[in-house]
């Protein structure tokens, strides 16, 4: 009978413990929700938090924090824009011995010579760090492109490409990261993540001085897609249209294909891009491509970021026999008549 007594006193403390560290799960998530300045999913898990775990001590916490979201003014705009960098913190990400696997920086050709028409800038994102970028100009009023690059690339590579889409009348912006191209500094997550906040401003306004008043599309190749996803998140009323092309869905399958070993340094998709959470902030026109056959970032990645987008027009291209590396060979035309159809779409 004791000993009974002892195995079921046991297995209580067991399942107390596994309660306690659900709830510190569920609540750090709400938290992360809330320095997103996503309110209503705070709300709701904070919710979940007080109901479920009743007993934990996240249940006065989750409380706490329900009782400070009510007291703050209301946003009138209803925007949930940030006019600041992401607070979401990424440090667990960014540890030299994961970041030589996520970032494979490599410099612009001294000898490089964009053509005459090409505006070239040098865009600051914090002290002593400039990230490069090029603009490629179709006409005034023409949709803009602003677009995020995947890793190994650099703006200079997209030279030759960028005529492919000015053709199409869209006037085309890609962006570096640290450490790419001319860009100085080091590249990390939480950079990478911070510096889009930057770029979409620097870029508005450039264009603004300009004259560019066409709809501005945000877009994001592989790992660029992490960056166009974060402003379209934060951003939604002051961009039209949302391109992913190769994105990902999930970060911990990525870093374990990279050969990070994500169990030794306990990171969790929490803790990471929640490129799903981010695409589901996002209602405007929406298009995802992503080849049938990508080897580094499943199709299944592509499929789930296009169920998770809440926009009435979203669109999915899959690229039939193509792979990571040569989508735009494979399926050019379909490619870029998905594209002309986005960039038709917001411009009506």
């Amino acid at each position: 009978m004791i000993k009974r007594t002892i195995i079921i006193f046991c297995t209580l403390i067991f399942l107390a413990g596994c309660s306690d560290k659900a709830a510190q799960e569920l609540y750090d998530i709400a938290q992360l929700e809330e320095r997103q300045h996503n309110n209503a999913n705070a709300i709701r898990l904070y919710q979940e938090v007080a109901e479920k775990y009743a007993d934990s001590e996240y249940a006065g916490k989750a409380k706490a924090r329900l009782a400070a979201i009510n007291k703050k003014p209301s946003d009138k705009k209803g925007a949930k824009a940030m006019t600041t960098a992401s607070l979401t913190d990424y440090s667990q990400y960014d540890r030299s011995e994961i970041l030589q696997f996520i970032f494979h920086p490599r410099p612009e050709a001294s000898s490089f010579k964009s053509k005459p028409e090409v505006t070239e800038f040098m865009i600051p994102v914090a002290k002593n760090v400039e990230v490069g970028a090029r603009f490629y100009p179709a006409k005034p009023d023409d949709p803009v492109i602003l677009f995020f690059h995947g890793n190994g690339e650099i703006v200079a590579d997209y030279d030759d490409l960028a005529p492919f889409y000015t053709k199409l009348g869209i006037n085309f912006f890609p962006v570096d990261f640290r450490g790419y191209g001319r860009s100085t500094g080091t590249p990390s997550v939480t950079a990478m993540i911070h510096d889009s906040h930057k770029m979409l401003i620097y870029a508005q306004k450039w264009l603004g001085e300009h004259g560019y008043t066409g709809p501005l599309i945000v877009m994001g190749r592989s790992l660029g897609s992490a960056s166009a996803l974060e402003i379209a998140a934060h951003y939604e009323e002051k961009i039209d249209g949302l391109i992913i092309e190769s994105g990902f869905a999930y970060a911990l399958p990525l870093l374990k294909l990279l050969g990070i070993n994500t169990d030794a340094y306990n990171l969790t998709e929490e803790q990471g891009f929640r490129n799903l959470d981010k695409i589901r902030n996002f209602k405007k026109p929406t298009l995802v491509i992503h080849a049938k056959y990508d080897h580094i970032i499943p199709f299944g990645d592509g499929q789930a970021l296009f169920d998770a987008s809440p926009a009435a027009y979203n669109k999915l291209l899959k690229i039939p026999k193509a792979n990571h590396n040569n989508i735009f060979s494979f399926g050019m035309q379909a490619y870029l008549e998905a594209v002309k159809a986005l960039a038709d779409a917001v411009s009506h």
